[in-house]
Formats: C-alpha cells, structure tokens, sequence
C-alpha cells in the first residue's frame, strides 16, 4: 500500500512539473530565458537545445542576448527561434543575436492568461487520473487480499489528501503566473 501511494504521489508531482515546464514558455512581456527552452538548434544534423550551443543572458527586462560558442551557427539559431514560433523577431549583427521581447498587448495578455488555464486544467486532469489508477491499484490489492479493508481506506484517504494538495497548489501556481501575465 505504501508504495502505491508513493507512487500517486510521485506522478501527481510530475504533473506539477509539467505545468511549470509549460508556463515558463508563456512570454509575460519580461525577457525570461524560460521562453527559449523548447527552442532546438540543428547542429550538425542533430536538434540541441539553444542553451547547449550559446550562452544565453537577459541584460534588461525587454531583451534576451543570445552568444552562439560557434559563429557559423548564426544564421541556424536564428531559424531555429523563428521556427519556434515564439513571436519574437532575431536581429544579429553576425556574431551576437538579440532578441526583443516586446510588451504583449492587453488582448494578448488575456489569451495568455486562458492558455495558462489550459494548461493548468490539464494538470489537474492528470493528476485526477493519476488518483483514479491509485485508487484502482489500492482496490486490486484488497481484493486479492494484499491488504486489509483498513489499509485500503487508510491509502484511499491518503491518496485523496495528496490530491487535494497538488489540485491547491496548481491553482496558487496559476493564480501567480496570472498576476505576472497581466501586471502592465
């Protein structure tokens, strides 16, 4: 039962990692090295993230500075980000590549916050899921008789208490991440 429960446990964590993953990608009008993470750089026929083939750094709020180790890799970084689709426009003077984050429209920062919620509402779906096949794993084992009727409500409440944590932690996580999108 113990371990069952830890491992609800641990994939309802997961899910909660996954939100975060895919708010970071989420531009608040605040240059955030978050927003390149799903950018893949074709180096030498391989797809490498961004951050293995440049240094990355955001000297003000409104700007990313991206330095390739490789200087021929220029002119693939820059495909790379407009590949991404992150709506950010790369300028390189041939050696360095600057990307403006420009501040999103109020409109803009509205559909944020309703794909922030997508996401979040994702998050919690999963981590329902994850409840429902704990609970029918804890079901299993006391109808083979692995463990008592006590046990199973004990893991059954106990799995219910871990969901209840990560359904509030997923609505705190969102609330703050919408704060920060409509904050002019």
């Amino acid at each position: 039962m113990r371990e069952t429960v830890k491992t609800t446990k641990a994939h309802m964590d997961k899910a909660l990692e996954v939100l975060r993953d895919e708010l970071k990608t989420l531009r608040t009008g605040r240059a955030s090295l978050g927003i390149l993470d799903a950018v893949r750089v074709d180096y030498y026929g391989n797809p490498t993230p961004l951050s293995q083939v440049a240094n990355l750094s955001v000297p003000d709020p409104t700007l990313i500075v991206i330095q390739p180790w490789d200087p021929t890799l220029v002119s693939a970084i820059e495909h790379a980000i407009q590949k991404a689709n992150l709506g950010l426009n790369p300028m390189n003077d041939g050696k360095v590549i600057k990307l403006p984050v420009p501040t999103p429209t109020q409109e803009r920062r509205k559909e944020l916050v309703k794909v922030a919620h997508d996401y979040a509402e994702r998050a919690r779906t999963a981590v329902r899921n994850v409840r429902r096949d704990g609970n029918d794993e804890l079901k299993k084992l006391e109808k083979d008789k692995k463990i008592s009727e006590d046990d199973l409500h004990r893991g059954l409440d106990e799995i219910q208490k871990h969901t209840d944590e990560h359904i509030k932690h997923i609505g705190e996580i969102i609330g703050a991440k919408e704060k920060e999108i409509l904050e002019v």
